[in-house]
């Protein structure tokens, strides 16, 4: 018994240096890789001499100062050994979205400096670029609860695209996480922050509990409105929200599920070509953002990867650094995995793109990892004969963009099928 407190004093004095970083808080900047790593070893090495002296297997950890439950882990979600969870593939069975092939904006703070405001937009409130220990990259943190954060530049939005980015809302404030307004204009205004900007727009409204949109046109006095309350976004947590216009109508994807399908949420004739986030006076909590991308209507894979003989997609997801196939990317596989059993005996090769970041050596170990990860879920989730699969990676060697800006390097990453 004396042992045991002894160790357990022991550990408290070692680990109470470093409690700090164990704290959520997306509020605070913090750089956050040397922290982590020195978490990383404390907490390693407290579980080593904790299971030694008191011999409990079967003792919970915690990560983030949070238990994980391990005696009963859900019927449909994988731990891995990090103590974080993923659904599999599967449960995004209504992910029926496929992004095209053509990247139209791509940006992830990463060409900015942590504390500046980003160079390619404008805001009447305050913002920076800040670092979250919770998720990798830089973040726009829309630091205030009332103001509107534009892009600068125009954007010709097809007839159908999809715009997608992750969003950390904060947990005190009002209910709104943060709004995003796709409008058009005839003139162009670096700000226009009237309650509806341009000639004619879709409000969407991303809040703690509820997802509401409204669209409006100019001349006209009905406004176009949808509202669900299927998987609000989670304050304090990453939410990869992803929306698809096509023509007038809107759907909206959050959390393995379609949460929102407005057939005619957007009024006839409207012509965008310009987004910005809002937070409303009064009612928002600010958020950060962060990786917001936009890509034109799904190819046809079978016309492409059949007739063309090459496919080239941007909707295979990964983590930063990692082979792990996201759940997000269900509806790309599927369309694939369609048009191998629909033409059974076609073979493919599948090849992993990235960008230039990093060393050479382990973009190329990682592009061939994320090929073989991709070909392993059309064999096990799709039931694709493993033996019409090869697959290889070309890490950093075969750009299809100077490896410049974030839009560009997102051109870069990217998986292609070729057909044998």
């Amino acid at each position: 018994m004396k042992l045991k407190y002894t160790v357990v004093l022991l550990l408290l004095s070692v680990s109470s240096q470093y409690s700090f970083a164990q704290v959520l808080n997306p509020g605070k900047v913090l750089e956050r890789k040397a922290i982590n790593k020195t978490n990383q070893a404390i907490n390693k090495k407290a579980d080593e001499v904790i299971d030694s002296a008191f011999n409990t297997k079967n003792n919970p950890k915690t990560t983030d100062n949070k238990p994980v439950a391990q005696n009963n882990p859900k019927k449909d979600t994988v731990i891995d050994p990090a103590g974080n969870t993923q659904p599999p593939l599967q449960a995004y069975s209504k992910y029926d979205f496929v992004p095209g092939e053509r990247v139209i904006y791509f940006d992830d703070f990463s060409q900015d400096a942590v504390g500046d405001f980003p160079a390619l937009w404008t805001a009447n409130a305050a913002g920076e670029v800040n670092t979250l220990n919770i998720a990798p990259g830089k973040w726009l943190n829309l630091n205030s609860t009332d103001g509107n954060y534009f892009y600068l530049k125009n954007i010709a939005f097809p007839k159908n695209y999809i715009i997608e980015f992750d969003i950390v809302p904060k947990k005190t404030g009002g209910r709104i996480a943060a709004g995003l307004i796709l409008y058009g204009e005839t003139k162009h205004m670096e700000m226009d922050n009237s309650p509806h900007p341009g000639n004619s727009g879709i409000i969407i409204s991303i809040e703690k509990a509820n997802w509401n949109t409204m669209g409006y046109k100019t001349g006209e006095p009905v406004q176009l409105t949808g509202s669900s309350g299927l998987n609000p976004v989670e304050q304090e947590n990453v939410n990869h929200v992803i929306i698809w216009v096509q023509g007038r109508r809107l759907r909206i994807y959050h959390k393995s599920a379609k949460v929102l399908d407005m057939p005619t949420n957007i009024h006839e004739g409207s012509v965008f070509n310009r987004f910005c986030f809002r937070l409303s006076r009064g009612a928002s909590c600010g958020s950060y953002i962060s990786n917001i991308r936009i890509t034109d209507a799904a190819p046809d894979m079978r016309s492409k990867l059949i007739t063309e003989g090459k496919l080239v997609s941007y909707g295979i997801y990964f983590d930063v650094n990692s082979d792990k196939v996201k759940p997000e990317s269900y509806g790309t596989i599927k369309n694939i995995a369609d048009v191998l059993t629909e033409n059974a005996g076609v073979k493919i090769k599948i090849i992993g793109h990235t960008d230039a970041d990093g060393n050479d050596a382990a973009n190329l170990d990682l592009s061939k990892r994320r090929a073989a990860a991709v070909k392993n879920e059309l064999v096990k989730t799709f039931g694709i004969d493993a033996s019409t699969i090869e697959t290889d990676g070309m890490g950093e060697t075969k750009p299809v963009a100077p490896n410049d800006t974030p839009a560009n390097k997102a051109l870069n990453r990217r998986v292609e099928f070729i057909k044998q």
